[in-house]
């Protein structure tokens, strides 16, 4: 018999067939990569969970893989309060509760705790869902559950001096909220727990044949052999009912749309890319908006670094603090200088913010991809920085989204319906490339340089540490000069 944990629970939820293929086929099942991404929120986790610890002062800790029976040998101390309680049903299911805690009527309050600001509701992260896994597995062992929280980061807070768990935590009941959908939510996990021990299932679909392509499970080949290199899961923005409404039409390739189905105009443009086997390019309109550019152009990129308990005074839970910048300026004239900049610490980016004034003054366009991140970096640093505001204010009043061009005059259909700038490049300057880095992308950035000056036990070349850093974002504002120039080309024909 298979043992159904939380994590099982929540992946069945968002692909039945995915977790039956993880359980009963795991040699078939896709092993991907352990993300950088992934690795980072599971130590955070970790670290928002011992500050829950601390709030509860007296609990005993049980071990990290201790079993259901040292649990209830514990519960029959006469304990009454534990970190990592275990519980295994009859059936199978398997919870690791965070805390739990002995009420004076004899019955229990379960505590989630999550290193996110809010109680998140969405398909690949319920929390209240999670909540009702933990309360199931507890009642089916015979405990009486009563209460039920989950604990959370406080967006609001901010860290002045040594942190205070009272302040960066909050305890949010959700008890109710739990009851409302308890028994809908164990008629899930019953099922979940006879689906994974069939014996046989069809391995041809799986329900996520139905929604859009960045919810779909980590098996979605495997049981959908026959989706075409260019799908209508690649157009761009298209919701799970237009997906659907296509399958119904028996239409899987972008090229079998039909001509009178309706999509918005960005759609359209990538469909009859793909049906001319072409870009689609308005050349009048990139023209009218690379020539209101002013000159200088400043052609900007940001790293940033992020952690769910702030590390630094001045800054909240997740909060991104810029610890390097390239600034590729171009001159009327078309000649190029190039400024970096890379913080030797984790500090407030007032550095970071001389080095930019002083580089580029407040004149010019500045001139990003996917402008928004830039520019909400920009509004956290006027609030952290204010004697920086005018500089910041002004960048921002005068920020270019170079992708936007992307989205509508450059219209590629081997971009895969993708604007991004790694999407992008290879298509119009294979040349120029990430491949060859050793830093290739903003997860990596932040990784290694967090590790570098945050650990004491690094043990890497901190001066090629720092050259990769700078050379991995120093090629994306040079990628954006280059993509603008291939644009200018195209804005005079």
């Amino acid at each position: 018999m298979h043992q159904l944990t939380k994590t099982d629970f929540i992946q069945y939820l968002n692909c039945p067939k995915s977790l039956w293929l993880l359980k009963n086929k795991p040699e078939d099942f896709p092993k991907g990569e352990f993300s950088l991404f992934l690795e980072k929120l599971i130590k955070e986790g970790y670290e928002v969970e011992e500050y829950a610890q601390q709030l509860f002062p007296d609990a005993v800790n049980l071990p990290d893989f201790g079993s259901a029976e040292l649990t209830k040998q514990e519960i029959e101390k006469g304990n009454t309060t534990f970190f990592q309680a275990t519980f295994l049903t009859e059936k199978g299911v398997f919870a690791r509760i965070d805390i739990l805690e002995k009420k004076e009527d004899g019955t229990w309050h379960i505590y989630e705790v999550k290193s996110s600001t809010s109680i998140k509701k969405d398909r690949k992260h319920n929390h209240l869902k999670d909540a009702c896994f933990q309360k199931h597995a507890m009642l089916e062992s015979g405990y009486k559950v009563s209460q039920v929280s989950i604990i959370h980061l406080n967006k609001e807070y901010i860290r002045q001096g040594e942190i205070n768990p009272n302040e960066l935590l909050e305890i949010e009941d959700v008890t109710e909220q739990i009851n409302d959908i308890y028994s809908g939510v164990v008629n899930q996990i019953n099922s979940a727990v006879h689906y994974i021990n069939r014996e046989t299932i069809s391995l041809k679909t799986c329900t996520c044949r139905e929604i859009t392509r960045s919810n779909h499970c980590d098996s979605f080949k495997y049981f959908n052999p026959d989706i075409p290199e260019y799908s209508i899961y690649e157009i761009g923005r298209i919701s799970a009912k237009k997906v659907v409404e296509l399958i119904d039409l028996d239409v899987l390739a972008i090229t079998d749309t039909p001509s009178d189905y309706k999509l918005n105009e960005k759609q359209q443009l990538q469909v009859e890319s793909v049906r001319q086997n072409q870009p689609i390019i308005d050349h009048k309109e990139i023209e009218n908006k690379l020539s209101a550019l002013k000159f200088p152009l400043h052609f900007i990129d940001y790293e940033t670094y992020a952690s769910a308990v702030p590390r630094i005074n001045g800054v909240r839970p997740h909060q991104h603090i810029p610890f390097q910048v390239s600034i590729h300026t171009m001159q009327k004239d078309g000649s190029i200088q190039h400024f970096e900049f890379l913080a030797h610490e984790l500090e407030l980016p007032i550095k970071l913010n001389e080095f930019m004034e002083a580089s580029t003054g407040k004149k010019g366009t500045f001139i990003s991809w996917h402008a928004s991140f830039e520019m909400s970096r920009n509004k956290d640093m006027i609030k952290m920085l204010p004697q920086h505001e005018d500089y910041l204010v002004y960048m921002n009043s005068n920020m270019f989204d170079l992708e936007d061009i992307f989205k509508t005059d450059y219209v590629d259909y081997r971009f895969h319906g993708s604007t991004s700038i790694k999407k992008v490049l290879p298509v119009l300057l294979p040349d120029l490339s990430y491949n060859d880095l050793e830093v290739q992308n903003g997860t990596m950035a932040l990784d290694v340089w967090g590790r570098m000056v945050l650990d004491d036990n690094f043990d890497e070349d901190k001066v090629k540490v720092r050259k990769n850093l700078l050379a991995y974002c120093e090629l994306d504002t040079l990628a954006m000069v280059e993509l603008y120039r291939e644009l200018k080309k195209h804005s005079i024909k």
